[in-house]
């Protein structure tokens, strides 16, 4: 099934690269007015040209979802203007790749400020907007370090771990308002980053990858797909759920060769 969006409002955070503008794009080129922001002005101002070459309904935000007042208020404003809020995707992100003693706790708060805090941030205020309605859906982006450890990523994953737990307290809370919240759980997705560690780090990468059920990264389009199957009427039974989109790794048992 894809679902026709027309009508309908979306914010995508970190929006301007990777899964992030891959959503906004589909959403837009199926029919939904999104919001997206981010903090690279170049990176918004490139999502922008992409998505409305296609038709496509969509406005830019410089913004750190860090900034709490900065992201509430864009929630409201969003929802004001438009004068309806339907789905709101938290995928902005922050990594920081240390062993645990070399790890700052500046280091730590920041991965938590962007990948727990925001998301409760966002979230609040989306279903505040959405209670009123009396539908709306929220997907959040954690990462498969957050349901499997990986040395060097403490703070990474503590705050994906943290989100999914977040999601489904939220979706409790939320389901006799008619709002679902989901969660999607990416593996290795080939991104600007992903490539570019490849680059560097070529015979790591191949590990990596072969390390994968179905010997391949996943792509952002993939991704996507899954986050709008969750934002639409097709999933609308489904809330609490942090689904695994990442070429079987989740499931997998590992056993050295």
């Amino acid at each position: 099934m894809t679902q026709d969006f027309t009508g309908e409002v979306a914010i995508v955070t970190g929006g301007s690269d990777g899964i992030g503008r891959a959503t906004a794009r589909l959403l837009a080129q199926r029919g939904a007015t999104v919001a997206i922001c981010a903090r690279r002005p170049d990176k918004l101002a490139e999502a922008e040209a992409e998505i409305a070459a296609t038709g496509g309904k969509v406005e830019i935000h410089q913004l750190d979802v860090s900034d709490d007042a900065a992201f509430t208020a864009l929630v409201k404003d969003v929802a004001r203007r438009h004068g309806r809020l339907d789905m709101m995707v938290n995928n902005a992100m922050s990594v920081h790749y240390a062993p645990i003693g070399n790890l700052t706790l500046d280091q730590w708060r920041q991965d938590f400020a962007v990948n727990a805090d925001a998301v409760f941030v966002g979230t609040k205020a989306a279903m505040a907007v959405m209670a009123r309605q009396g539908k709306g859906s929220i997907v959040n982006i954690s990462s498969s370090c957050g349901i499997r450890a990986a040395p060097y990523m403490a703070s990474y994953s503590a705050s994906k771990a943290a989100l999914i737990q977040f999601t489904a307290v939220a979706a409790m809370e939320g389901a006799r308002s008619g709002i679902r919240v989901n969660a999607i759980v990416p593996g290795q997705v080939q991104t600007a980053a992903t490539e570019a560690f490849g680059k560097a780090a070529p015979d790591t990468a191949a590990k990596t990858i072969d390390a994968i059920p179905m010997g391949r990264g996943g792509a952002p389009d993939e991704l996507a797909e899954a986050i709008l199957f969750m934002l639409s009427d097709a999933a609308s039974y489904i809330t609490g759920t942090a689904l695994p989109v990442d070429g079987g790794k989740a499931a997998q048992l590992y056993l050295p060769s």
